[in-house]
């Protein structure tokens, strides 16, 4: 029987010899009839012109297609060869199919015939990654730059073919899309050569070509306020802006005929612009700081609002009004600047000499005044600012700073028991009730949760939102007793409008204060007049 098996071995069909369609238990189970079935197939004549042909074409650099010659090799070798069954005896061979199975027909797709000895291995198609950063910023597409175009030849329409200052306002809301009070700033970042003309050629250039047209309106705004080579904005940078909104705006109409109170409100916004959104506090305003802030949408709001005073951020002429006043009650003398015992009067005495002490040291802020111990206007606004909103970031990191004696970053007991030891002297003098600093310590401790409980950090503070509290017990008397006692009037107010900050909600109660004692002044001084007048009348 083995030696019929040999002899039927080499009548083989090379149709046959072709390895993967031999079933897998087959070569399990015969795994000497597999070298068999391969020896056979080295043996033929036309497997050694194959061997010899692909040797060939592979010295001479040629490609290699090793299936064409493979299967002619296959198209004589079956001719030649003689069956292994008798004529008329062979089985029928399984119909093959044209789609096959999921494993033949993932063989069948491979670039070579599995039979050659050798296989091409295709390259991998190079998938095209479209292009993700730009420079300049991603170009506009063709319709967004079509449908600018269209709205510039409309506006730029006129026989001068250029637009003068005012009426170059239109392409600064329709075209930019930006607060028309911007329009002096865009106008004279494109006319750089003061013409006082802007042509349709020159707003394109800077506007279209420079790619503006692509960049967010923070981006927009920064670009057109900073001045050429900076990367950042100063103070002086948004000036010309304030000036516009000062000769255009119809809730400041009244200010145009006191310069001197128009240039007060210019720095007055300005402060406060820097002191919500420069955290770093060097008076240079990067374009991540400028993005991070509510600036933009207060800019856009004042554009479209005509009461000022309903733009609570900034721009209320209503929040000027008191931080204007306040500093002028404190400054005796009216030279703007403002010492130790002045500020020690601010809110009828209502702060301690160390925590004043520790201000006028610039622990929380360089002072801009060039005059020693003494505190100028912006030094005042961000001090005011600090001090009725104790729930916002700056101010939290305005009083940390003054609580840290030693500036590791840290509040301990001891700092603060340093600070609130005047606090106690000062309730014993008014006869107030008077806490031992270990309850307030507790106190204190149950109102932040610090991570740890033998000191606090600045981001404990910022995660409470009863932090401001912990301050007005440490070094401001009246609000601590307002804390203590619990007003149910502030406490319903503040539910009411939980939009309004407390400094909204103080400076509109003190508007409101201001605004009638300067009634009741005026009022006084007209009664008076009338009554000198009835006594001279008969005369």
């Amino acid at each position: 029987m083995e030696v019929d098996t040999v002899e039927d071995v080499t009548c083989l069909d090379p149709e046959l010899l072709q390895l993967p369609e031999v079933s897998p238990l087959a070569l399990k189970t015969g795994p000497q009839l597999v070298e068999d079935l391969f020896s056979q197939w080295l043996s033929l004549p036309e497997t050694g012109h194959l061997v010899k042909s692909l040797i060939d074409d592979a010295k001479a650099g040629t490609a290699v297609n090793s299936a064409s010659k493979f299967s002619n090799g296959n198209a004589v070798g079956n001719n030649s060869l003689p069956s292994m069954f008798p004529s008329g005896n062979a089985p029928p061979l399984s119909p093959r199919s044209s789609s096959g199975s999921p494993r033949t027909s993932k063989q069948k797709s491979s670039p070579s015939s599995l039979g050659s000895p050798l296989k091409l291995v295709s390259e991998p198609m190079q998938e095209v990654i479209p292009q993700f950063y730009f420079q300049n910023g991603r170009p506009p597409t063709k319709e967004l730059k079509e449908q600018c175009l269209s709205k510039i030849n409309h506006l730029f329409n006129n026989p001068l073919n250029g637009l003068q200052i005012d009426e170059f306002k239109t392409v600064t809301k329709e075209v930019c899309n930006l607060p028309s009070f911007l329009c002096s700033a865009l106008f004279r970042k494109i006319d750089v050569d003061c013409s006082g003309i802007v042509t349709r050629d020159a707003f394109i250039k800077y506007w279209v070509d420079g790619n503006m047209l692509m960049m967010d309106t923070a981006t927009q705004i920064f670009e057109i306020l900073k001045q050429p080579g900076c990367k950042h904005l100063t103070q002086v940078d948004f000036k010309p802006v304030l000036r516009e909104l000062l000769a255009t705006h119809p809730g400041l109409e009244f200010l145009r005929s006191t310069p001197e109170f128009q240039d007060r409100y210019a720095e007055t916004v300005i402060y406060r612009i820097f002191y919500h959104i420069n955290r770093s506090g060097n008076g240079r305003l990067t374009l991540r700081e400028f993005k991070c802030g509510n600036l933009i949408a207060a800019m856009q709001h004042a554009d479209e609002e005509e009461d000022i005073n309903k733009v609570l951020r900034c721009f209320s002429y209503e929040h000027f009004y008191v931080i204007y006043c306040k500093f002028w009650e404190l400054d005796a003398d009216h030279d703007f600047l403002i010492d130790k015992e002045s500020l020690i009067r601010y809110g009828n005495h209502a702060l301690t000499y160390r925590i004043v002490d520790r201000i006028f040291s610039q622990a929380a802020r360089t002072f801009t005044s060039e005059v020693e111990g003494k505190m100028s206007y912006e030094d005042f606004v961000y001090f005011m600012l600090s001090e009725e909103d104790k729930s916002s970031e700056p101010s939290l990191e305005y009083w940390f700073k003054c609580i840290d004696l030693d500036g590791n970053g840290v509040l301990t007991p001891n700092e603060m028991q340093f600070f609130y030891e005047e606090q106690l002297h000062r309730m014993e003098c008014l006869t107030q009730e008077s806490v031992l600093f270990e309850d307030i310590l507790c106190q204190i401790i149950d109102m932040i949760a610090p991570e740890r409980e033998d000191f606090i950090t600045l981001q404990d503070m910022k995660r409470c939102k009863l932090s401001g509290n912990v301050f007005n017990i440490l070094f401001n008397l009246n609000k601590f007793i307002t804390f203590e006692t619990r007003d149910p009037f502030l406490i319903r107010q503040e539910h009411e409008d939980p939009t309004m900050t407390e400094w909204d909600r103080f400076a509109h109660r003190e508007y409101i204060r201001l605004s009638m004692e300067e009634d009741v002044e005026n009022s006084s001084n007209g009664s008076a007049e009338v009554w000198d007048e009835s006594l001279e009348a008969p005369f």
